[in-house]
């Protein structure tokens, strides 16, 4: 038998990168040691998630130039503090665990 139509209306409104943005990726966080500099909504050492979501959400190529820095570190755009590469944070950050961290930071 097949799923009950309200249901299958769920699955066909609610696109899934909605689901995805909702969702922490807590691991990649901690591991990232993202919270040491940033937070969600306050800037602290850092800009905040929101801070950088609101500067590059409709950006063309943002998430690839984020993704990067991430990756591979970056200079200063939001103050006197560089953004370290990954191998100084946590350990090295694959490309798709970059692309994880992006979007949800531009979900925010």
């Amino acid at each position: 038998m097949g799923l009950p139509i309200s249901i299958v209306w769920a699955l066909a409104v609610v696109p899934a990168s909605s689901a995805f943005a909702d969702s922490e990726p807590t691991e990649l966080i901690n591991q990232q040691h993202c919270m040491f500099c940033h937070t969600v909504d306050q800037p602290f050492l850092a800009p905040s998630f929101r801070q950088i979501a609101d500067r590059y959400r409709d950006k063309p190529h943002a998430a690839e130039l984020l993704e990067r820095k991430l990756r591979l570190g970056g200079k200063a755009h939001w103050g006197d503090m560089a953004m370290p590469p990954a191998s100084e944070r946590g350990g090295p950050l694959s490309p798709q665990d970059a692309r994880t961290l992006v979007d949800w930071v531009l979900s925010r």
